[in-house]
């Protein structure tokens, strides 16, 4: 099992065991193992320590993923809060910010319907 990035790999094809790093989607990955010549076919078990090697340094030095990511992703919706923009607003009040509907189709971002009881007469 190779680690890259403080991951480890699933034994499955290079190009889709790639996508488990933070920050890596399936192009990044084409793209990854098209620039250190891996095949993309190739199971991650199969790979050389030298094709491993490659790959973790083009990902160190080309790509911002996991912790750095993730980082400045919590800054920039810091960023938002602080300055009290309407995108920091939503995301204080945990609602969709990018122009979701709210009404019927929030359910990931609210959590589950709370019925609200009514007062009888």
């Amino acid at each position: 099992m190779a680690r890259i990035a403080g991951i480890d790999l699933p034994n499955k094809h290079t190009d889709i065991a790639l996508t488990y790093i933070f920050g890596i989607g399936r192009t990044s990955a084409k793209e990854i193992c098209a620039k250190t010549g891996v095949d993309p076919e190739k199971r991650i078990n199969e790979l050389s320590g030298e094709e491993v090697n490659e790959l973790r340094k083009l990902i160190e030095s080309e790509y911002k993923v996991e912790g750095r990511l993730r980082s400045e992703v919590a800054l920039n919706i810091k960023r938002l809060m602080d300055i009290g923009c309407y995108r920091g607003l939503r995301h204080r009040r945990g609602l969709p910010v990018n122009g979701q509907r709210t009404k019927t189709n929030a359910r990931t971002r609210k959590g589950k319907v709370k019925t609200v009881a009514k007062k009888k007469k």
